[in-house]
C-alpha cells in the first residue's frame, strides 16, 4: 500500500435497499468532515428493485470510485470502498478482481445464505489483499462467528473482524461506527475520534 492513508470512503447498501440505508447514514454522520459517499448499486440506477448479474453490480463499483476519485480530486487508492450485505461482497469482489484501493469494509458479510452453510461466498477471498474491516452481528444468519473463524484465514491481506450485538441488520450503529472509525484511524484516514459523535 505504500503507507498511503485513506481519503474518502464509498459505501453500498445491501440487496433491496438504497444508499439511504440506516447504518450507512449514520456511518457518514459520525465520519464528517471526512468524505463519505453513500451509492446505489446499478440495478437500481437502472429502475429495478432486486440485483441480477453481479458483474454488472461489480462494474458500478467501479465506476463510482472513478467518479469520486475526480469529484474529490484524489488518486482512486486512496478511496476505501464497501458496504453492507450484498454491497460489500461487491466490493470485495471488484477488489479481488484488481480495483486498487486503500481498503474495504464489510458489514455484515453474507458469508453463505441463511441455512445454507455449504453455499460459502468466499472463493475470491484469495484475492483480496488490502487492508479489510469485518463488522458482523453474533447473530447473524448469513455467518456465525464460528463460520467466519473458518474461513477468513483464506484472505492474504491485513484483516480485522469486529463483533457488535445483533443479527444482520445490527441496531448498534453507534458500535459499527466505531469500528469503522477506529479502523480507518489506524490506517492513517483523518477521521473523528471513535466514540466522539452521538
Amino acid at each position: 500500500m505504500g503507507g498511503t492513508a485513506p481519503q474518502g470512503l464509498l459505501l453500498w447498501p445491501g440487496a433491496g435497499a438504497s444508499r439511504d440505508h440506516r447504518t450507512l447514514v449514520a456511518l457518514e454522520a459520525a465520519l464528517a468532515p471526512f468524505p463519505v459517499a453513500r451509492c446505489d448499486h446499478a440495478y437500481r440506477l437502472a429502475g429495478r428493485k432486486a440485483p441480477g448479474r453481479a458483474e454488472v453490480d461489480i462494474a458500478g463499483v467501479v465506476d463510482a470510485v472513478v467518479t469520486h476519485a475526480a469529484a474529490w480530486d484524489l488518486d482512486p487508492n486512496r478511496l476505501v470502498v464497501g458496504g453492507r450485505s450484498y454491497g460489500g461482497r461487491m466490493c470485495s469482489l471488484a477488489v479481488a478482481e484488481g480495483l486498487a484501493v486503500a481498503g474495504l469494509v464489510l458489514l455484515s458479510y453474507p458469508l453463505h445464505p441463511p441455512g445454507r452453510p455449504e453455499r460459502l461466498r468466499t472463493a475470491h477471498f484469495g484475492g483480496i489483499t488490502v487492508p479489510t474491516l469485518m463488522v458482523s452481528g453474533t447473530a447473524d444468519p448469513f455467518g456465525s462467528p464460528e463460520e467466519f473463524a473458518a474461513e477468513v484465514g483464506a484472505v492474504p491481506g491485513p484483516l480485522t473482524q469486529v463483533w457488535v450485538g445483533g443479527a444482520h441488520d445490527p441496531r448498534a450503529d453507534a458500535a459499527v461506527a466505531d469500528a469503522v472509525a477506529g479502523w480507518l484511524v489506524s490506517l492513517g484516514a483523518a477521521v473523528p475520534a471513535p466514540g466522539s459523535g452521538d
